[in-house]
């Protein structure tokens, strides 16, 4: 089961109440509404819930399928499809240029600059040359904790004071990339509430530094959402995105309260790839999306509890 494994919280009570909605006989009105209230309280979402529905219906029509078990195969399948028709899902980060900009946004309390500092540390330990940016220069305790993190990672930070401008120090970053022959820079930006003009504003300005510096944009703009937010996630990406296009998803806070089903509602209505989750504070603890071991882990709660054993 790979990194989901180690899950004890909230997802985890999710996979085993999906897992369950499949383990007795037979397929009635009653299991398709036990299979709908575990979507909808798994935080997938009524418009995906009610599409994953449709669709299985089809399926156990076309295939005759009479039985839950073979149901729960042909509904992994179909979750696995949902996840892997969206480009990039779960795959590693693009390094077109050199260097490689990674810009990292998203609301206050998501675990951005967190995220940045253990992304840090994961490419120097594949050898990557890397410069942290200080672009939250809104809040002094984001500059202060990045510097922290570049410190674990042993990874070069660039900053300036609080309330500096944010494109002069992603400028500076970019300079000190390509003097020092840097692989990528990280660019942890400002996470005031996402319908703040001023914000999406230093946003725009970002966007057009980096692209002035190198012609060819950001390798990467990652918005970071805490799992838990649910639907109100949604309005962050929609938002950032319109002035900085996004090219994936980090989804923090997996080990802590997240139910799961955000994973199938940001890839069936943003068509937005999830690249990592974190799964816990360690410097260590952000992983790459596999979206076939997620599924895996969604309705395998069964398999898990007789490995315990």
């Amino acid at each position: 089961m790979g990194v989901f494994s180690k899950i004890t919280g909230t997802l985890n009570k999710w996979s085993q109440e999906l897992t369950n909605a499949f383990s007795s006989e037979p397929v009635d009105d009653l299991f398709w509404e036990e299979l709908e209230d575990e979507l909808l309280a798994g935080d997938v979402g009524l418009d995906t819930t009610e599409k994953l529905l449709d669709q299985l219906r089809t399926i156990m029509e076309q295939e005759g399928i009479a039985t839950r078990k073979k149901l729960k195969s042909a509904f992994k399948n179909l979750l696995c499809k949902m996840l892997t028709a969206v480009p990039n899902m779960g795959h590693p980060l693009s390094e077109t240029v050199k260097p490689s900009v990674y810009v990292f946004i998203g609301v206050n309390g998501s675990g951005k600059t967190t995220t940045c500092g253990k992304l840090a540390h994961q490419l120097t330990q594949k050898g990557k040359k890397v410069i942290l940016a200080a672009a939250d220069t809104f809040r002094a305790a984001a500059i202060e904790q990045l510097e922290q993190w570049g410190e674990r990672a042993h990874v070069r930070v660039v900053a300036q004071e609080q309330g500096s401008d944010p494109a002069a120090v992603i400028f500076d970053a970019i300079s000190s990339a390509k003097a020092t022959n840097a692989d990528v820079v990280i660019a942890d930006t400002a996470g005031r509430l996402h319908n703040k003009s001023n914000l999406m504003e230093e946003l725009g300005k970002v966007t057009r530094i980096i692209k002035r510096e190198i012609p060819e944009g950001p390798a990467e703009v990652l918005i970071v959402l805490d799992a838990v937010t649910g639907q109100n996630g949604f309005i962050q990406a929609e938002t950032f995105n319109k002035i900085m296009p996004i090219t994936g998803v980090v989804l923090t806070k997996f080990d802590n309260t997240a139910k799961g089903g955000i994973v199938l509602a940001i890839a069936d209505r943003l068509k937005l790839p999830i690249r990592y989750v974190g799964l816990g504070e360690g410097i260590d603890d952000l992983k790459v999306f596999n979206p076939e071991e997620f599924v895996d882990y969604l309705l395998d709660a069964e398999e898990r509890e007789r490995d315990e054993f």
